[in-house]
């Protein structure tokens, strides 16, 4: 399924060396390059209204990633590499249209693809823009803001947790508001901020529904655990890659020794990144709807925001630098329900770099 785009935006098709996809564009090809990545559930089209905005002077660029959109549909993510799969992508296509080092700028699973990106290919980065990413530690089954597994097989994380009614509804295209697990109001209770009503929301919706669902995609396998929640994370899709099982890039990223500078933006609305958010296990277990919670001693709550701060402070200390920017009126998705406020944080951040830039030329 491809979701037309928005006039001005340029969409083709590009076959790099390890996958075919849609590639949205604004902006002249010889401009400095600007690379976005989607989260969990998505497309490139909810990109969109951020190409549009982007300053003169920038090439910018939002593929479909592996498993979404228009992407190739037997292309599946392994979930034992992480977010590599998704990585090693992204630099592909930076290599078939021969660009050499990109600010590259990354939502929610996105962010965790710069994680990654940061540990493999930290030389292609000029600078990364996490925006309410996963935490470095990975999505669930851990605690404390170091990371700590809640158990050895990190229970509690990966696709078992994924509602399945969410998945039937997306599997049969539902698009209106008669089940709370419908896309559409998944869009508008847990991803933008409460209240907001978004006039791309049909687009968005179409991008929701363009996931390819299976076994092997979204949202992938799972394994039956002695430990409560009693599912732990299987070997496919991005779900089980967001796991702190398969999550390896946390300690390699704090060891590479030219580290780019890291602007993290979050939406202080973000019921998803959040350190007690309302679908962490940690929160709802106490409520017994999956009988058997052990205690918040044994599985608090992951606190995402602060492992993300804290593993940003261990990163500085390793020689990196980062900025925190919290927009107060931002949801999970703050350049869609707080574009106004992003777009001039992350604007100014560009000029600084190209500042940067200038002076060291």
């Amino acid at each position: 399924m491809t979701v037309p785009p928005l006039p001005g935006i340029g969409s083709v098709t590009v076959a790099s060396s390890r996958l075919t996809t849609r590639v949205l564009s604004t902006g002249a090809r010889h401009a400095a390059p600007v690379l976005f990545l989607h989260g969990n559930l998505s497309s490139a089209t909810w990109w969109e209204s951020t190409l549009l905005t982007m300053p003169d002077g920038y090439f910018s660029l939002a593929p479909d990633q592996r498993g979404y959109g228009a992407a190739e549909p037997d292309s599946v993510i392994d979930a034992t590499r992480g977010m590599g799969d998704l990585s090693d992508d992204a630099i592909a296509l930076l290599d078939v249209l021969g660009i050499e080092h990109a600010v590259v700028v990354g939502n929610s699973m996105g962010g965790s693809v710069i994680w990654r990106m940061i540990a493999d290919h930290a030389d292609r980065i000029t600078a990364g823009v996490v925006v309410d990413p996963g935490s470095p530690y990975g999505y669930g089954g851990t605690r404390g803001i170091d990371g700590e597994p809640t158990c050895d097989d990190f229970a509690g994380s990966g696709a078992g947790l994924v509602n399945p009614e969410m998945v039937r509804l997306l599997r049969e295209g539902e698009r209106g508001t008669e089940s709370p697990f419908t896309p559409r109001n998944v869009f508008r209770s847990l991803i933008v901020k409460s209240g907001f009503i978004s006039e791309h929301e049909d687009a968005y919706v179409e991008a929701m529904l363009s996931t390819h669902i299976g076994p092997h995609q979204y949202p992938g396998d799972a394994q039956p655990s002695p430990n409560w929640p009693f599912t732990a994370p299987g070997v496919f899709g991005a779900a089980n890659g967001l796991s702190p099982r398969w999550a390896a890039a946390a300690e390699a990223a704090l060891m590479v020794k030219n580290k780019p500078d890291i602007l993290w933006i979050r939406g202080a609305q973000d019921l998803i990144i959040s350190d007690a958010g309302p679908l962490d296990p940690g929160v709802w277990g106490p409520s017994d709807i999956v009988p058997g919670y052990p205690g918040p001693d044994l599985y608090p709550p992951q606190p995402m925001v602060s492992q993300t701060r804290s593993w940003l402070d261990h990163y500085a200390a390793a020689g990196g630098t980062y900025q925190e920017a919290v927009l107060d009126n931002g949801g999970h998705v703050p350049f869609i329900d707080d574009a106004e406020t992003f777009n001039g944080v992350f604007h100014a951040y560009l000029e600084s770099i190209d500042t940067q830039t200038r002076r060291s030329e």
